[in-house]
């Protein structure tokens, strides 16, 4: 079939038109997203803090474990029958309270026969010195043998010896009285009781029970050889502090200083063993737990600390997100340091006047305009 010139022309001209209105939607289309584009762009509010400038402590961290003070086993010295407690399990006692009591009668029945035997003795002794005496003057005179006056000499001399025999043996009695009461020879706490009243007590050692001192309370530790120069540098210089921390709980800490540190490194570790001496007086902190121990050795000025919620984590390695001087969010990799707190040392990477975003940091990448905002408590 034959197309006519005019049809062939309609045909172009509708060709035209729809390649013109093909390029027209695909103009439409470009500009759109355009628009959208603009909206995202939008700044975004972020929650900034301040780098902060300012002298922080320098510590050295350990785990350690506690020591008691002091620590006796309580034994008997006396054979008896065990009359009364004076404590109950686990109770915090005074020095000198009264824990356990041995039926005392046999013994004060003791210490009342020497006694008696005693006063005899000092009878006898006043005789024989009268005697003395008198047979001395006698002697004198002619009356009496030489003979006769050395023998009252030493009836005398005899009856001395059994007045000083008399003396040790009520003393001897008088301890063993004594013994039959158990008090505590310092302030600390009971352990569980191995004896209880009836108990027929061996004066061969039967153990009653454990008292432990726990006010002040010992925290030993290990610094390894490399920090043994700074420790000794520090401790030169007076008292050196010593914070210790029970768990997790930041208000359990206690403080004291360093109290002891070994005379010899161990050559299997490379570690010296330290010990501070820190005030419990609540008895919060018992012999054998661990603990954290922190010995503040300098203090280091001007150091840049951050919040800790400011950090990230990359392939590059720890980074904060700054507010920049156009700004957009800028990433800062940083070298961190020690804790106080919320905050952080950065050795390097921020500047002080730096604004650090602290919140919406799963929102934001570099490069995205934000809208800075003072920080609240809870921003994350």
């Amino acid at each position: 079939m034959r197309l006519s010139a005019t049809t062939a022309g309609f045909t172009v001209s509708a060709v035209t038109a729809a390649a013109i209105g093909v390029v027209l939607l695909g103009a439409a289309g470009h500009e759109a997203p355009s628009a959208g584009a603009t909206a995202q762009v939008a700044a975004m509010p972020v929650p900034v803090a301040p780098v902060v400038r300012r002298t922080v402590p320098v510590y050295l961290d350990y785990i350690g474990t506690t020591e008691a003070v002091r620590t006796v086993t309580l034994q008997a010295q006396v054979t008896g029958y065990l009359a009364k407690r004076g404590a109950s399990d686990g109770a915090d006692v005074k020095q000198g309270e009264l824990l356990y009591q041995i039926d005392p009668r046999d013994y004060q029945a003791a210490l009342s026969q020497v006694k008696a035997q005693a006063q005899h003795d000092a009878a006898a002794h006043d005789y024989a010195r009268v005697s003395q005496h008198r047979n001395s003057m006698l002697s004198n005179d002619g009356w009496v043998a030489k003979d006769t006056l050395d023998q009252t000499t030493s009836n005398f001399h005899q009856s001395e010896a059994t007045l000083a025999a008399d003396a040790a043996a009520i003393q001897t009695a008088e301890l063993k009285l004594g013994y039959t009461e158990i008090r505590a020879p310092f302030a600390g706490r009971l352990g569980k009781s191995l004896v209880h009243e009836g108990t027929l007590i061996n004066a061969a050692g039967t153990q009653f029970n454990t008292l432990v001192e726990l006010d002040p309370i010992y925290a030993t530790f290990n610094p390894s050889e490399t920090e043994l120069a700074a420790i000794m540098r520090s401790r030169s210089k007076g008292r050196l502090p010593v914070d210790v921390q029970a768990s997790d709980d930041a208000q359990q800490r206690f403080s004291g200083a360093l109290s002891f540190l070994d005379n010899v490194v161990d050559r299997s570790t490379g570690t010296i063993i330290a010990r501070a001496t820190i005030s419990n007086p609540d008895h919060t902190l018992l012999p054998g737990q661990f603990v954290h121990v922190r010995v503040h050795i300098a203090d280091q000025p001007d150091a840049l600390l951050v919040p800790q919620v400011a950090l990230g984590s990359g392939q590059l390695g720890r980074f904060v997100y700054v507010v920049g001087k156009d700004g957009k969010a800028e990433q800062r990799i940083v070298s961190p340091g020690a804790t106080y707190g919320s905050l952080i040392v950065i050795d390097k990477g921020v500047n002080e006047g730096d604004r650090i975003i602290v919140g919406n940091l799963q929102k934001i990448s570099v490069g995205v305009p934000v809208q800075p905002e003072p920080a609240k408590d809870g921003d994350a």
